[in-house]
């Protein structure tokens, strides 16, 4: 139990600090310092900064993903879901941390390979699983789904580093535009199988 509350502490307490200093900016003595643990206490959790970021990274995907779930958990219609997981996701991305640590810090602090692998294995299941929803319930009718999941991968990658690069006075516009425009990118996946033309 010990254990378990030094881990989580010395995540908390590195989850500020990248936060407020980025990752250059950030040194795991500080960590140990703020966590009032020893060096040796974060290096037993962790390998090294690098390490100790990309738990930092996949703790706030994490919660990222279990508070959609959550959201749409009870809502029955694929599509409703689908435009409320959209409005968490970009609400969640508004958050300076959140922002800050996934959009700025990440390719930084990991390389833009490892950063891509890791938002592939935390969001793209997710993605991908309101889109075979859609499918599934007649909304969308790709030529080819798996290319569908990975064009919507990417558009809510773009609209994350939008906002994360928005100054905190044009965010909430920010946020409003880029639901709008995957809302209609949506409606035009959802005319094509409809017949009705994005309406």
């Amino acid at each position: 139990m010990y254990a378990d509350a030094t881990r989580a502490a010395v995540l908390d307490v590195a989850t500020r600090l990248f936060a407020e200093r980025g990752y250059a900016g950030t040194a795991l003595a500080d960590v140990a310092a703020d966590a009032q643990v020893t060096r040796g206490a974060v290096y037993h959790h962790f390998s090294g900064k690098q390490a100790l970021f990309e738990a930092v990274l996949g703790a706030q995907e994490l919660e990222l993903i279990e508070r959609i779930a959550a959201e749409t958990a009870e809502v029955a219609d694929p599509w409703d879901a689908a435009l409320a997981g959209l409005e968490s996701f970009l609400d969640r991305c508004c958050d300076p941390t959140y922002g800050r640590l996934v959009w700025k810090e990440g390719p930084s602090a990991l390389g833009l390979t490892r950063w891509k692998e890791c938002e592939k294995e935390y969001a793209y299941g997710l993605v991908e699983q309101f889109v075979h929803s859609l499918t599934g319930a007649g909304y969308l009718r790709p030529s080819d789904i798996n290319t569908t999941v990975w064009f919507c991968f990417q558009l809510l990658g773009a609209a994350g580093l939008r906002l994360a690069e928005t100054g905190e006075e044009d965010k909430r516009r920010m946020r409003d535009e880029c639901s709008a425009v995957i809302r209609a990118m949506l409606l035009g996946l959802r005319g094509d199988a409809t017949g009705r033309g994005g309406g």
